[in-house]
């Protein structure tokens, strides 16, 4: 079955916005195997052209650049959009604790304005693609949906207001928005500033890889290819007004994460540089995904194992694409 739809992905030219689009517009997808896509993005320093080549040339593919928070931009694009997924963000942790502002204006007044734009457009599914970071810290357990949100940082507090913001929209007007929170991604194409990609681009270059505070943060590891995939069946079968937990089942302190880095790249500990904690530093994530699994039927499909194998591959064989990204940083 194909559907001939109409979507708009912000912020598809970021890493896992262009994932989607790659997927989206090569068939992954069987549903929306016909689907046009229209990418909007601002190509902010994470946003990279580069993502799109390979579907660029695609007769359904278009590019527009410019800002979430441009009203009379999305009052032109949105109309006849069939699903809307809101990908585009500010998301660094370390960025927005040196500033903010940013995160503020992208996150909560860019969110804002796309969620007016398609109700204004009379979008018929909107999907706001957001974090775990936005329940907090869990010493034990999942959080389930239904977890209150306790942000402690600026960027997941950036983030939870979109999410009310997103429940206001649904509540009030009944615009047909899903919420997704997904765990910690990652892939190819990721930008070179988040912990796997550094650390696999630093051991690349001999340089050291800089790991935070006793290195025992917690977190769990969700494929990109994986993740996009439960978006999709969220685009396809969620229940509006409702959120989605997504995690990739592979729970890892950081210290273990490296080791697992150092032995994929032949390194050892001595390019390991300890690094004072980040303020504010959430100690472990874990999100309860079963409501996912048993309305929509997701499930992980490729292990932090071969998932970690292949992504360093993918960097090893693509020094072009992250050589020029390189800045110097601690990780997340």
């Amino acid at each position: 079955m194909t559907t001939g739809k109409r979507v708009v992905v912000t912020g598809g030219a970021g890493f896992i916005g262009s994932h989607y689009v790659r997927q989206l517009i090569g068939g992954a997808y069987p549903a929306f195997a016909d689907a046009s896509v229209v990418v909007l993005d601002k190509l902010t320093y994470a946003g990279n052209l580069d993502n799109l080549a390979a579907v660029s040339g695609d007769e359904r593919f278009e590019l527009v650049v410019g800002d979430i928070c441009d009203a009379q931009l999305l009052a032109g694009l949105l109309p006849g959009a069939d699903v809307v997924v809101h990908f585009a963000a500010e998301s660094h942790v370390d960025r927005s604790i040196v500033g903010a502002a940013d995160f503020m204006h992208t996150n909560v007044q860019g969110t804002y304005t796309v969620l007016q734009a398609c109700l204004d457009a009379g979008v018929g599914r909107v999907v706001q693609v957001s974090t775990d970071e936005v329940y907090g810290s869990i010493a034990t357990g999942s959080w389930p949906e239904s977890h209150p949100l306790e942000p402690n940082s600026p960027y997941s507090a950036s983030k939870a207001c979109g999410d009310l913001i997103a429940r206001s929209y649904f509540r009030t007007y009944g615009l047909p928005v899903c919420l997704t929170r997904c765990s910690n991604n990652y892939g190819p194409h990721q930008y070179p500033e988040k912990i796997i990609p550094l650390f696999i681009t630093n051991l690349l270059d001999g340089r050291p890889v800089p790991l935070y505070g006793d290195g025992l943060n917690v977190r769990d590891w969700l494929h990109v290819d994986d993740h996009c995939r439960a978006i999709q069946l969220v685009v396809e079968g969620g229940r509006p007004g409702e959120v989605y937990n997504v995690g990739g089942g592979t729970e890892l302190s950081n210290h273990d994460l490296t080791a697992r880095l150092l032995a994929e790249l032949g390194a050892d500990w001595s390019s390991v540089r300890p690094v004072p904690d980040r303020p504010g530093h959430d100690r472990r994530y874990s999100v309860d995904w079963r409501k996912i699994k048993n309305e929509l039927g997701y499930e992980p499909r490729i292990g932090l194992e071969t998932g970690l194998t292949e992504t360093v591959r993918w960097y090893v064989e693509n020094r072009d694409w992250w050589e020029p990204l390189r800045k110097t940083g601690a990780a997340v």
